[in-house]
């Protein structure tokens, strides 16, 4: 969430940087600063007929003390009135202050200046590139196909039990799923992120201090009953660890990794792009998140992508690193990096990690501050990454690692799930 400081100082700056996302701002924060100076004209009047009232109840009880009963009694008669101004004035001032609050969570974050505009996935920015494309054998088939040959997915058992998008691992193709999660937190607790073990359902606050609500709320499994939702990634648990939380400076960097299993609707998704693993509604993956001192966020963030690259390296997949233009940029996030494997078979990218930089987006909703070397409480920044979401990275072992005689499994992978080869 913005900060009203900020806008209140860099309006036209922001109306400018929200452009990026093709998005014209300036009637939003107009509006903003409309219903601030209200919130703000509420509440210096609030406070004057406090003081007043209090000035007067000081007053009321000398002159009963002097025997000024008469008054007395005349001046309560003010104070009566003052307290139905102030309870008005209350109302007021909650109504406004609701109504500042909503329209805050409707803005997106403000692009970062190395972003650029742009309209869509196509406008992306190619950054980084690794690994050779492989040269598959004569009659190589996508990973749906490959599931099927080796009864390693269900994908139709999945629609019984639950529906499209819910897919059963059986036998070698379960091995490998865990194999590849134990093998991701290895990696990552190996660089110094501490595993959490999170919910897997979340409160209303926790939705809306990651931004997840109500941007996202028509994406995500509502659980109506409890008012809770499931989460669409442990960024969300995560993240919400540090909600109304006041951080010392020598807590930074503070650096979590966790396993979870992801829920996402994915309304509206159709299509030959969606078979298969390409999207689901429950899918698993590994989270890093940072809480950061905003003067290391963009070395951390930097980092994060270093240290993502070398988990495809391991895994001798080819990959690409997109870094996000304006108008695929994620509501809350400041300046994400995506990474895409190629899958040979279906011969296209495929998404299997962000990476991104919140800045102090994220903090200002949850109210995560740090005391600075003078005391004073400054928001912290946030960041999270995919390390990494399973599907797709399954979806490109399948289909890169394909022989003639099976699927060989990576040689990173093959002491985490006890064999070489699919067949």
């Amino acid at each position: 969430m913005l900060q009203l400081q900020v806008i209140r100082e860099s309006k036209d700056r922001l109306v400018e940087a929200l452009k990026k996302r093709n998005i014209d701002a300036e009637g939003m924060l107009n509006n903003v600063l409309l219903l601030d100076e209200k919130r703000r004209a509420s509440q210096t009047r609030l406070d004057a007929v406090l003081a007043e009232s209090n000035k007067l109840s000081k007053e009321i009880g000398m002159l009963y003390k002097s025997g000024k009963a008469q008054e007395a009694n005349l001046l309560k008669e003010k104070t009566a009135t003052l307290k139905e101004e102030s309870k008005q004035l209350g109302e007021e001032l909650n109504k406004a202050a609701e109504e500042l609050q909503s329209l805050l969570y409707q803005i997106p974050n403000v692009p970062n200046d190395l972003v650029v505009a742009g309209n869509s996935e196509d406008d992306n920015e190619e950054v980084y590139k690794e690994g050779d494309i492989p040269k598959l054998v004569d009659g190589a088939l996508p990973h749906w196909e490959l599931a099927k040959k080796y009864d390693i997915i269900d994908f139709e058992l999945g629609v019984k039990i639950a529906g499209a998008g819910f897919p059963v691992y059986k036998g070698k193709g379960a091995r490998l799923q865990r194999a590849l999660i134990s093998y991701f937190l290895d990696k990552n607790t190996a660089a110094g992120y501490t595993e959490m073990q999170v919910p897997h359902l979340v409160n209303e606050a926790s939705g809306y201090g990651t931004g997840q609500l109500p941007d996202k709320e028509g994406q995500m499994y509502h659980v109506t009953a409890d008012d809770l939702y499931l989460i669409p990634t442990a960024e969300v648990p995560v993240t919400n660890i540090f909600r109304d939380v006041i951080l010392q400076e020598n807590d930074f960097p503070i650096k979590y990794t966790g396993y979870t299993p992801c829920f996402r609707r994915e309304a509206g998704s159709y299509g030959a792009h969606v078979r298969g693993l390409n999207r689901l509604h429950q899918f698993d993956k590994v989270e890093i998140v940072r809480v950061e001192h905003p003067s290391n966020s963009y070395k951390a963030l930097d980092d994060m992508v270093e240290h993502v690259k070398t988990i495809l390296r391991e895994l001798e997949l080819p990959y690409r690193v997109l870094r996000l233009c304006g108008g695929d940029l994620g509501f809350t996030s400041a300046l994400t990096y995506d990474f895409e494997v190629f899958s040979t078979a279906q011969d296209r990218w495929l998404e299997i990690s962000s990476v991104s930089n919140f800045e102090t987006y994220q903090a200002n909703r949850l109210k995560l501050r740090y005391k600075d070397e003078n005391g004073k409480n400054q928001l912290a920044h946030t960041l999270n990454g995919s390390s990494l979401a399973l599907p797709r990275v399954l979806a490109g072992i399948l289909e890169n690692y394909q022989t003639e005689n099976g699927i060989r499994i990576p040689k990173v992978l093959v002491p985490y799930c006890g064999f070489e080869v699919i067949d």
